[in-house]
């Protein structure tokens, strides 16, 4: 039997006003960079330890500017840290609305295939002298499966 975790519908418009909240988050963050594969795996990252560092380490700078070089701004870093602390509950917000929606996407694909296989096997046994051949020929296709020869070496 099949398992139905999921029976919703989603309006063009419901579509619609989403798309348009995400085009207004996408401009308020419109300073977003990307990252490449390799930077992304090369970038140090922080967690919560090297948030303290960093915060503590900032507050030093702070009340020792002297200690500094000069190509160093302290104050460009703190509006980085500023800026990771208040990305935070963002990136963590969009990732948990990342995975739910992925998640629906995936278990409705799998059930309407689940359907769409069950209908299929329904035609193939008790189709026959309804008109569907043509129809279960081009269905069957998706489980076509190709065989690959291979030619002896000589």
């Amino acid at each position: 039997m099949l398992t139905n975790k999921i029976d919703a519908s989603f309006s063009e418009q419901d579509a619609k006003e989403v798309m348009d909240a995400l085009a207004l988050i996408s401009s308020k963050l419109s300073f977003a960079v990307g990252l490449s594969p390799k930077d992304r795996k090369s970038i140090t990252k922080i967690g919560r330890k090297s948030q303290t560092f960093t915060e503590e380490a900032l507050d030093m700078a702070e009340g020792h500017p002297e200690l500094m070089p000069s190509g160093i701004s302290i104050e460009g870093a703190r509006r980085d840290m500023d800026l990771f602390i208040a990305l935070n509950p963002i990136v963590q917000k969009l990732s948990e609305l990342y995975h739910l929606t992925e998640d629906t996407q995936t278990i409705a694909g799998s059930e309407a295939f689940a359907a769409a296989r069950v209908a299929y096997n329904s035609a193939k046994i008790f189709g026959a002298g309804m008109g569907l051949d043509d129809v279960i020929k081009d269905l069957s296709l998706r489980f076509k499966k190709t065989r690959t020869s291979f030619k002896a070496e000589e």
